[in-house]
């Protein structure tokens, strides 16, 4: 059994990736780790550690303490709050990512896994149906320095043998977790407001269309790609990832049906031009052919599953 590190666990997708990797693996075989601790509950959970991942030394001590072989490095500032600090962006997201690679290129690390984005697309890539290997020009701090990742991911297995895998990830949806500065975080904060004040006011136009996925669906596949074979990872930069796509209006819809009055506006901001150079749909033929990815959530039942669970945590 190997023991796991989680360096951002407290994040949107790491809170909820540290729980399903510790139910399978054991408390005390998954090490978290943030800046800062999160909840108590969480923290009490199974071990913790402050680290701080753009620290070196911090990350190679608690991955000596533990005798850590895998790392899953969730750690990053998203799309929307990068581009109100890039410097510190690029400097988080790129250096974190260095730090850990060059632990496993010294042997200290078996396994890692690196999260990539739809971000690293830009607006001459193809919207529909966004190829595997397409034009990649991003436009946002956030897209450039998980674009460079990919090429780093890619260029360290291929000359040191780093066994390190990398989706990207579409929208990510989740009711456990508040939203944490994504451009598509209003599909998250749409329900919230939908249960509680039944009206909900969109920083992105109505017929605004980009790819998304539901939590379980984008926990279940960072832990399936770690688990595949070696030889079924072809691909060293970064999986495409798809689920579902819809729009703002679409999404309202699906809520109308569970919540007849619910009202949406749309008053677009500075996050419009973000989602204008992304992809409106994704190929992710390959992850389906080389390690057998499906989807188990679409617009319909995950709406269905998000207000239930949203309805019985305010009981």
């Amino acid at each position: 059994m190997s023991t796991i590190l989680i360096i951002g666990a407290c994040g949107q997708i790491g809170t909820e990736l540290t729980k399903k990797l510790r139910n399978l693996y054991g408390n005390n075989n998954v090490i978290a780790s943030d800046i800062r601790e999160g909840d108590a509950e969480f923290v009490s959970s199974g071990p913790f550690e402050v680290v701080n991942a753009l620290d070196f030394d911090q990350i190679a001590n608690v991955v000596k303490k533990h005798n850590i072989e895998e790392v899953y490095l969730m750690a990053a500032l998203l799309s929307a709050t990068a581009e109100k600090n890039p410097a510190f962006a690029w400097d988080l997201n790129m250096n974190s990512l260095f730090h850990v690679l060059n632990l496993a290129k010294e042997g200290k690390i078996k396994k890692i896994f690196w999260p990539s984005s739809i971000a690293v697309f830009g607006p001459t890539t193809p919207k529909q149906n966004t190829p595997q290997y397409t034009i990649m020009e991003p436009s946002t701090v956030y897209g450039i320095s998980k674009q460079a990742g990919e090429r780093w991911c890619e260029y360290y297995n291929k000359i040191y043998g780093v066994d390190v895998r990398s989706i990207r990830y579409p929208g990510l949806i989740s009711w456990s977790t508040l939203p944490g500065g994504g451009t598509t975080d209003y599909a998250v904060d749409i329900y919230h407001k939908a249960l509680n004040e039944g009206a909900y006011t969109c920083f992105l136009s109505e017929d605004t269309r980009l790819p998304m996925m539901y939590m379980d669906d984008a926990v279940r596949a960072t832990i399936e790609i770690m688990q595949a074979p070696t030889a079924q990872i072809k691909i060293r930069s970064s999986y495409n990832l798809s689920a579902m796509d819809f729009t703002p209006k679409e999404i309202a819809e699906t809520i109308q049906q569970h919540i007849p009055d619910f009202t949406i506006s749309y008053e677009p901001d500075f996050r419009q031009k973000i989602a204008d150079s992304w992809p409106q749909s994704i190929d992710d033929s390959k992850a389906r052919e080389d390690w057998n990815w499906k989807h188990d959530y679409d617009l319909k039942n995950m709406t269905s599953d998000m207000l239930e669970h949203l309805e019985s945590m305010a009981e």
